[in-house]
């Protein structure tokens, strides 16, 4: 038998005025000894003996609220691990049929808000993440929140498959001690950091930059070509740590961490629609060099993240990034940062080993 754990069941459910397109949402400041106090959520409650979901459901509403529920929609369920030894199922509902008249609640203040403001609020991390896929996705889903006993969000998995998490950082780069899934940090412009890698060659007495081209399904930039590899920094994980990874999983090619030259970072950021999504990322990215020697036909790209690569000469490379002649999502800037660098560099720091070419520049990690 597995070790007896506490459970308990719950709703929440989304009310939406179907003419304003405003959320019903309950900001918790009544009650000084509550988990949720400060927070603005949903409403809703926890089961009472013998109801159903639904049962709870309209009743918590009719309570919190005064209104009563004509229409209701089943979304999905939620997994909260809390890290305080309880853990909470949630049963997720969305509503945009009523009658009555709202009253005050004696939990908040209940308060109508614009539905593209809701992510703006003072939410739970994992809050931010459900409202997101409501928003996102009409099909039903299974979430699972784990947080570390201290309101930090640690964990989340929807449908069985691991979501990204970032430390959101401050201007100076910086932790800011919030943790945010990836799709909320690109809906609500957090920053986040990145790494950036950039594969260069001396070739014929020309150097040349390896670029990468994007992946259609991507979720931003599809189709266009990009650095030589670049990514994220997941939550806990140092930029060198980050680098060496995302070479291996996006191009196939083992590198340690001496073969990588960090020059600086770079500060970004954008706002496009992509697939029919709002798409808003600001970024803070450790630049590295990387002179390895290797073969294309050694790669083995991520088909999820890369269509090819291919190397191109640093001179026609600038010029088709600036005019767009080679269709790209590269920050001028960034690049002349990297030939800048190269160029400085060159007869100087510059050593043939036999394999290919060396920088020797004084390596940063």
């Amino acid at each position: 038998m597995g070790e007896h754990y506490k459970a308990s069941l719950s709703t929440l459910v989304y009310i939406e005025d179907p003419e304003t397109h405003q959320i019903l949402m309950l900001h918790r400041v009544k009650k000084h000894h509550d988990v949720n106090h400060g927070k603005w959520i949903g409403i809703g409650g926890h089961f009472e003996k013998d109801e159903s979901p639904e049962d709870c459901l309209l009743r918590e509403v009719r309570e919190e609220t005064g209104l009563t529920l004509t229409k209701w929609h089943f979304q999905g369920i939620v997994t909260f691990i809390s890290g305080d030894g309880v853990t909470e199922y949630m049963h997720l509902y969305t509503s945009d049929a009523f009658t009555g008249t709202l009253h005050d609640c004696d939990e908040g203040e209940l308060k109508w808000v614009p539905k593209e403001e809701v992510l703006k609020l003072n939410l739970w991390e994992g809050d931010r993440i459900f409202f997101r896929l409501i928003l996102e996705d009409p099909d039903f889903f299974s979430l699972k929140l784990v947080y570390d006993g201290n309101g930090r969000l640690c964990s989340a998995v929807q449908d069985g498959r691991d979501m990204e998490l970032f430390d959101v950082l401050d201007e100076s780069g910086q932790k800011t001690g919030i943790v945010r899934e990836r799709n909320v940090c690109h809906r609500d412009g957090s920053l986040h950091g990145t790494v950036h890698i950039w594969f260069l060659r001396e070739h014929q007495g020309k150097w040349q930059v390896l670029l990468q081209k994007r992946s259609a399904v991507k979720d931003s930039n599809p189709g266009r070509y990009d650095i030589s590899s670049a990514g994220h920094i997941p939550s806990g994980e140092t930029p060198i740590q980050a680098a060496v990874r995302e070479v291996g999983e996006e191009l196939g090619l083992s590198v340690v961490p001496s073969d990588l030259i960090k020059i600086g970072t770079h500060r970004a950021g954008f706002s496009a629609r992509f697939h029919g999504k709002p798409f808003v990322d600001q970024e803070l990215s450790t630049v590295y060099l990387c002179f390895k020697a290797f073969d294309l036909k050694e790669l083995k790209l991520q088909e999820s993240e890369v269509a090819l690569v291919k190397w191109f000469d640093l001179k026609a490379a600038r010029q088709g990034i600036s005019d767009q002649s080679i269709p790209n999502c590269i920050h001028m800037d960034e690049f002349d940062m990297v030939k800048d660098e190269i160029l400085r560099g060159k007869g100087k720091t510059l050593a043939e080993d036999g394999k290919g070419f060396r920088y020797n520049r004084t390596k940063q990690r």
